[in-house]
């Protein structure tokens, strides 16, 4: 079975590293071809099991421009030969409405598109122009899977989609690898000394996560408090700059990304996520499965993931005062950061686990081909 995976970037994201997860669940069986509208972003694909064929440099128009007629069909004629064609958010919509324009003509393969939420233009308020583009260009999609109630909303409201086409499936781990204790060294040029408190998130770092708001949340915490940032992105220059401005440079770190953060998140003290926009984001599912309490913007569907008392804890995503007075509360309470990180791991063991979730793309993609099983 050969799957097309069309992303507008491969790096490490949230979204990326789900559809790693997806394509080692789905083992060698299957043969998977990843195009990133951007080039060179292939990072994710290092997680990728070495004993799955899976081609990075797959021919493919380009995904940006001018949606003509000629860029819509060649991208169409690229689909053939494939079993099944998986697009992921906005940046891959071209491709959808190439397969809406041209699918039948051209006896393509059935698509399923995957949202997972909004860039910074789109963090306040939804673009009109395209909701409209969404709407025609999933005319012929067979399942549109999103990970938060928020998105399904909106996949039901703005962009008019039929409910049966619309499946909402939680991200999920391995929450049981989030169980040990990481070593002091874990992390790449940043070692965890005796008498320190680690502050920690993982992000992409674009504007969207409001990462310098972090920065300025921690800046009163008291000297034994480091903040440690894991992941990578065009943001990096202008954290350290606010570090900088602030007199905290010593005490922020930004490792860089990391291949798998089981090894690394129980190394944080307290979990902070200081976003202007997410839906349903793995790092709080990270976090809460290795037993953190988390403060947060109240963004996406992270009050609903929390334990009830952790939900204390967010504050409106404008609201910096508030984001920084959850941060020093929890961080000056560590009786108070074991009771809810203990809860919260609890949920995610629960409900947040990643065979759950695999079975629900299973399901998802066996439907789209008309199969009773999938792989």
């Amino acid at each position: 079975m050969k799957l097309l995976h069309l992303h507008s970037s491969f790096a490490p994201g949230g979204k990326e590293v789900r559809c790693v997860q997806l394509i080692n669940a789905f083992g060698p069986g299957v043969e998977h071809s990843i195009v990133s509208a951007m080039s060179g972003a292939m990072g994710a694909a290092a997680r990728i099991d070495p004993t799955i064929t899976c081609h990075l440099d797959t021919p493919f128009p380009a995904m940006q421009g001018r949606p003509t007629p000629a860029r819509l069909q060649a991208m169409a004629q690229a689909m053939r030969g494939f079993d099944l064609v998986l697009s992921y958010n906005f940046g891959a919509m071209d491709g959808v409405m190439a397969h809406t324009v041209f699918g039948r003509a051209l006896d393509l393969p059935p698509l399923v598109h995957h949202e997972d939420g909004f860039n910074e233009d789109e963090a306040e308020r939804l673009s009109t122009r395209r909701n409209w583009y969404r709407r025609l260009g999933l005319g012929r999609a067979s399942a549109l899977v999103v990970p938060s109630r928020r998105l399904e909303a909106i996949a039901l409201g703005p962009w008019h989609q039929p409910p049966a086409r619309v499946h909402r499936i939680g991200n999920g781990i391995v929450t049981g690898a989030y169980a040990g204790r990481p070593r002091r060294d874990a992390l790449p040029r940043v070692i965890k000394r005796p008498g320190e408190k680690w502050l920690g998130t993982l992000a992409g770092l674009r504007a969207v996560k409001n990462l310098p708001r972090l920065v300025r949340a921690f800046a009163p915490l008291p000297p034994e408090w480091q903040l440690v940032i894991l992941g990578q992105g065009p943001e990096a220059e202008a954290i350290r700059a606010e570090a900088l401005r602030l007199g905290v440079a010593h005490r922020v770190h930004l490792p860089g990304h990391v291949g798998d953060p089981a090894k690394v998140v129980g190394l944080f003290d307290l979990f902070a996520l200081s976003s202007d926009s997410e839906q349903f984001p793995i790092s709080v599912v990270e976090a809460m499965a290795a037993g953190l309490a988390v403060a947060s913007t109240d963004v996406g569907d992270v009050s609903a993931m929390l334990g009830p008392e952790n939900r204390a804890f967010l504050a409106a995503p404008g609201d910096e005062p508030g984001l920084t007075a959850h941060i020093a509360a929890l961080a000056a309470d560590e009786g108070l950061r074991a009771r809810l990180g203990g809860a919260n791991r609890a949920i995610a063991r629960a409900e947040f686990d990643e065979g759950a979730m695999v079975a629900a793309y299973r399901a998802v993609y066996a439907g789209a081909l008309g199969l009773s099983s999938f792989p």
